[in-house]
């Protein structure tokens, strides 16, 4: 049996899609890669505003990048959606998922009968009163979940899952047996942060921050468009060094505003390093749009001490099987980091 699916990252500045195919005989192959731009404020932080406009994106994506299924896997990772640790009793998955909502009414900041819950086992443990299961719990505000879900329906799509944006990540990074490892996604108003254990997530974060803070941070300090910012932004980056004189207001504006996000990356890695056993970090993993800001990578490794690697989203996965598909060309890196949320959705719901 052969099985399609298209992981759809639905981003602040463009939509992306990955279609994958997998057989018995090949496993999984990337068969083709597209993204569409996104009008700004379509999407805030993950989360659809304008149904009708990202519903005509995505038609446009599935036009232009061609796609042979309506099947598709959607991610979520903003601040309505949580990760937390819990322990609850041993018991089958699908019994500990219906017991959810009698142990998570502390745990999250809405009403239970307003969130989807699901529950990411990670290791058999004892507990207070017997064998236990320790692992993940996920939240969703319900309400933004469903708006998401309505303008993928809206562009004539089948939604078959919604999957967490960190799991994605860690599909595409493979495992690392014997390592800490620190996922980072960088997009434009959000980061996703997840801590893994030989393969496994232990520990995920969702910054409110991203490339976006820093296009907005020199608009208003300079009074300067959209686009004048942009390309302020990507020439000079973190590498002060190659900037022009007269640039060095906007040095400091992007000096700053990235600063605030790299404090909080390195504060979220020392967290996890003083709360488990294991849990100072081998390496970052860096992916997303906004890490390919020049001289982000160094600043990051510089202030948390922790090498740095690009994530390659077709490292563990085959290759396409057909030099026609269109999947990214090999060395096209900024392109190839921009489909790792897309492609780890994909095959998670292949898996």
């Amino acid at each position: 049996m052969t099985a399609h699916i298209v992981g759809l990252d639905i981003g602040e500045t463009a939509v992306r899609g990955v279609e994958v195919r997998i057989t018995p005989k090949s496993g999984a192959s990337i068969l083709r890669y597209h993204e569409v731009p996104l009008s700004e404020g379509a999407v805030r932080s993950g989360e659809v505003l304008e149904i009708n406009t990202v519903a005509a994106a995505l038609k446009r994506l599935w036009l232009d990048g061609k796609f042979k299924t309506k099947d598709v896997v959607i991610g979520m990772g903003n601040q309505k959606v949580l990760a937390r640790d819990l322990t609850v009793p041993r018991m089958p998955l699908a019994s500990i998922r219906e017991s959810l909502p009698f142990h998570v009414q502390d745990l999250i900041q809405v009403p239970v009968a307003d969130a989807l819950l699901d529950f990411y086992p990670i290791a058999e443990v004892e507990g207070e009163n017997g064998p236990a299961v320790s692992g993940l719990l996920i939240a969703a505000v319900k309400e933004a979940v469903m708006i998401n879900l309505r303008a993928v329906r809206e562009a004539g799509l089948s939604p078959v899952g919604v999957d967490l944006i960190g799991f994605a990540l860690q599909r595409v990074l493979g495992k690392s047996t014997g390592e800490t490892t620190a996922l980072i996604d960088v997009g434009a108003s959000t980061t996703n942060v997840v801590l893994a254990i030989d393969g496994v997530p232990r520990f995920i974060r969702i910054i409110p921050a991203g490339g976006e803070d820093i296009t907005r941070a020199l608009m208003s300090r300079l009074e300067i468009d959209r686009q004048q910012a942009e390309e302020l932004k990507r020439s000079i980056g973190l590498a002060p060094a190659a900037a022009h004189p007269e640039h060095r207001i906007a040095v400091g504006v992007i000096e700053d505003t990235a600063g605030e996000l790299l404090s909080s990356l390195r504060n979220t890695l020392k967290y996890f390093a003083n709360t488990r056993q294991d849990g100072t970090a081998h390496r970052i993993a860096l992916t997303g749009g906004a890490a390919q800001l020049p001289g982000f990578a160094q600043a990051l490794g510089s202030i948390t001490r922790v090498p740095i690697t690009l994530m390659q989203p077709f490292g563990p996965q085959p290759e396409p099987a057909s030099r026609k598909q269109a999947a990214p060309a090999p060395d096209d890196e900024p392109r190839r980091s921009r489909m790792a949320v897309a492609l780890g959705l994909g095959l998670g719901a292949v898996a």
